[in-house]
């Protein structure tokens, strides 16, 4: 089930909250966690078990860790909860790949390849593995104490606005919330969550949804045939369709959570106005790059390392880990390299030479860098994305593509709303709405407009038939 569907709008969502509106308090988390069983069972029956199971194996690994005072016990349980959660992870996502490839060599060789049914991968299992190791590993570091009852695990992991795609939440943001967040379940909180749903749901269905059909014609032809004006503006189409796909999904995520007394963290800060790849990675998909950070770049010396050498191939190998965690492809694992040289080529000298160049330079050679790696993200095979990024760079403008005109207004929406954040007004305009307190005036009007954005989005939703989400195949 997917939050830009009639189902999920119109049917699960309305259902849901009045359940969990006149439930007693005491029972709330177990509504939550039934409707959460729904939404996953709805897509994907059969791996609702592989994530119960594991979940009650985890539970009780942790929970017999945390008894232990033997820091070997603790270790063995650690290592033992990583090693099943990464186990099955590897089994889903990437045995294909591996095979694939072992295949590949042993023909190389001629050699016969190995026999392999072809796996198919359980709905948001790189999310929800990624908050189950955040569970053991806050817990063996003492960051918070266990939860005491297997049902709020469950809770945990299986809270649907963030089940599918995120954002990845750590366990010790959450952890209280579970077992108390009464005084957060209030009107206003559940007004604000409303706005932010229709927000994300219009930046998916009336942006995300018309780029990325665009996109997928265009990337349909022969990219030996696309002179630069056209393989541009592929891309540049992809280029918004991730963005607010993602960042739609993300604020549905966040604004159904608040609706029922969450605060789920930030993922997306406005990323395509990033002034460096750095910067960019503070701004997208943040709560991947948070992860990353706390748990295999701190773990790998961080920082703190006695050479340079070694904090530029720690930076890296992060982010081959992150192409890798988002496909199974040589592609994804490119498009991670790619953008840990630029981290690491601005720690040693680019980013004293944007300080250098102000403000905009830096920000529009960010963004023709974010699209170049985007191809790369685009395209599973690695030897048609460097075709296609060819005909990025040739220079070769013959006419200039014309579209019909619905497709230039969401080019035109696309770059207004990727950086009207860079203009001091607008960014106000958008601190406004998201973040600053609200009195029955702004409600009234931002009300309107969030009601208003509901009607057209479903009204595109049922007249346009194309509606997928990008970041469900990861």
């Amino acid at each position: 089930m997917v939050f830009s569907s009639i189902v999920f709008i119109l049917y699960f969502l309305p259902v849901f909250l009045l359940a969990y509106k006149i439930a007693d308090r005491k029972y709330k988390n177990l509504t939550l966690l039934f409707f959460s069983i729904v939404f996953y069972s709805w897509g994907a029956p059969k791996f609702i078990f592989v994530i119960l199971g594991t979940t009650f194996l985890d539970f009780h690994l942790v929970k017999w860790m945390n008894r232990s005072e033997n820091p070997l016990h603790r270790k063995i349980m650690l290592s033992l909860s990583v090693a099943v959660n990464l186990g099955l992870l590897f089994y889903f996502k990437y045995s294909n790949f591996f095979i694939d490839n072992v295949n590949q060599a042993l023909g190389l060789f001629g050699f016969n390849g190995i026999v392999w049914t072809k796996l198919i991968l359980p709905i948001g299992i790189s999310f929800y593995t990624f908050e189950t190791i955040t569970y053991v590993v806050d817990v063996y570091r003492k960051i918070h104490k266990p939860l005491q009852n297997f049902w709020d695990y469950l809770v945990y992991i299986l809270l649907f606005p963030k089940l599918i795609a995120g954002p990845i939440v750590r366990y010790h943001d959450l952890a209280d919330q579970i077992k108390d967040r009464q005084l957060s379940e209030t009107s206003d909180n559940f007004l604000i969550g409303f706005y932010r749903f229709a927000i994300g749901l219009s930046k998916k269905v009336l942006i995300a949804n018309h780029m990325g059909q665009h996109a997928d014609i265009l990337f349909t032809w022969n990219y030996a045939d696309l002179d630069t004006w056209r393989a541009w503006s592929t891309i540049l189409a992809y280029t918004f369709q991730i963005y607010f796909d993602f960042s739609g999904y993300s604020d549905m995520a966040i604004g159904i959570s608040q609706m029922i007394g969450f605060k789920i963290p930030e993922n997306f800060n406005n990323p395509y106005t990033a002034i460096s790849i750095t910067d960019f990675w503070r701004r997208w998909h943040i709560s991947l790059g948070n992860w990353m950070r706390e748990y295999l770049y701190i773990p790998l010396g961080g920082n703190r390392v006695n050479s340079k050498f070694r904090l530029y191939l720690n930076l890296w190998l992060v982010f081959l880990a992150s192409g890798l965690w988002h496909g199974a492809s040589w592609s994804f694992v490119l498009w991670g390299a790619y953008h840990g040289l630029f981290l690491v080529l601005e720690r040693m000298f680019l980013g004293t030479f944007y300080n250098k160049l102000g403000t905009w330079i830096p920000r529009i050679i960010t963004f023709f860098l974010v699209c170049i790696g985007w191809v790369f993200f685009r395209i599973d095979h690695i030897g048609l994305a460097w075709e296609f990024t060819k005909r990025l760079l040739a220079f070769d403008f013959h006419d200039f593509p014309v579209f019909d005109a619905e497709t230039n207004f969401y080019f035109i929406l696309g770059f207004i709303f990727s950086f009207w954040s860079a203009f001091p007004i607008l960014h106000s305009i958008q601190n406004e709405i998201y973040f600053k307190p609200y009195g029955i005036g702004k409600h009234l009007l931002v009300f309107i407009l969030c009601f208003g954005l509901i009607l057209v989005s479903i009204a595109n939703i049922t007249g346009f038939n194309f509606n997928p989400f990008i970041y469900f195949r990861f």
